[in-house]
């Protein structure tokens, strides 16, 4: 029972690998941090001003970019914070606020895909209800987008937190549920079946209604080849860049959680390990940004309408400061003269 309340910090020894290139590391997470948070503050900006895109489909977008800030700040902050100490420590209790912020991201991001889904499914299959049926719901989706994954959790989480540890070095550079399971004394045989069905649970219905929406909508597309299908079809491409990207990260992620990678490179098994926490939030943006038309032709607006602005107001200064020395070297010519 002493050893239970000896451990109050936990030791990430996975930031061992970066010690010859701390500086190296750092300067990239840091770079990575500061685009995702541009990228997706810059859509959601692009959305709130064009009034064209206030539509559903665009207000689930503004989401998925604020679950992308989410998941970034719920682990970038932390590396960069621990690069730059010396013992790779954190507390207990930061790490099971990291493990609710990473895995509702998680959650939150697929919930979110699955929406998106369903409101692709509405706009193709039904389109002259969509805007009637979407303007109804999507309150309610977003709604459901967050506070489902956010509730849903803490069930998992309290068995984490009824536990007790005698170990506490973590081979990762952040917090995960799993992890911080495999480091208990007491029994923990009620949490690994609590964590198996939750993952079933919070799965289960998001995949449910990706593979229902997509099978109705390619079932329309195939009996109907009329080209406002097709132009339907193709805003769907988004969709499933941004599913297959996620998806490919957390097939790495429980790859390299449940199997034995030491002997792989330490490059490698830190992209794996952080792969579903950076790229999806900083792929979305661009995959996005640059596949639909209506959102790259307001990006192309806004950075075209703020680089005329600057240019003119460097017209203006230098058109000034030239005014400004022709006014003193005729006064001078004056004086000159006089």
């Amino acid at each position: 029972m002493k050893n239970f309340s000896e451990v109050t910090t936990i030791h990430l020894s996975d930031y061992y690998g970066m010690e010859g290139l701390k500086p190296l590391y750092f300067c990239a997470f840091l770079i990575i941090y500061i685009t995702i948070v541009a990228e997706n503050i810059v859509l959601i900006g692009v959305v709130y001003c064009e009034k064209i895109l206030h539509e559903p489909m665009y207000f689930l977008l503004c989401n998925l970019a604020v679950n992308g800030l989410y998941g970034g700040t719920a682990l970038l902050p932390a590396v960069l914070s621990t690069l730059l100490s010396h013992s790779y420590e954190i507390s207990l209790p930061f790490c099971q606020t990291q493990i609710y912020a990473v895995h509702t991201y998680a959650m939150t991001e697929f919930t979110i895909l699955a929406a998106m889904s369903y409101d692709r499914y509405v706009a193709i299959c039904y389109p002259l209800l969509y805007h009637t049926v979407m303007s109804q719901r999507v309150v309610k989706l977003i709604v459901f987008t967050w506070l489902y994954p956010m509730l849903a959790f803490i069930i998992v989480l309290i068995f984490t937190l009824r536990l007790r540890f005698c170990e506490r070095t973590i081979e990762k550079v952040y917090c995960m549920n799993y992890s911080l399971v495999k480091l208990a004394c007491t029994d923990t045989s009620v949490v690994n079946i609590v964590g198996l069905l939750s993952v079933v649970l919070y799965i289960l219905p998001q995949l449910f209604m990706i593979f229902y929406s997509y099978a109705h909508i390619l079932r329309i597309c195939v009996l109907s080849f009329s080209k406002s299908k097709l132009k339907a079809l193709r805003t769907c491409t988004p969709h499933l860049l941004a599913i297959a990207n996620y998806s490919i990260g957390c097939l790495l992620e429980i790859a390299q959680s449940r199997f034995n990678i030491k002997h792989l490179p330490y490059q490698s098994k830190l992209f794996l390990s952080v792969y579903f926490l950076i790229f999806p939030p900083l792929l979305n943006p661009a995959i996005y940004g640059l596949s639909i038309q209506v959102v790259r032709d307001r990006l192309f607006r806004l950075f075209s309408r703020k680089s005329r602005q600057v240019t003119n107001n460097v017209a203006k200064r230098a058109a000034g400061t030239m005014h400004s020395k022709c006014v003193l070297h005729g006064a001078v010519r004056t004086d000159g003269n006089t």
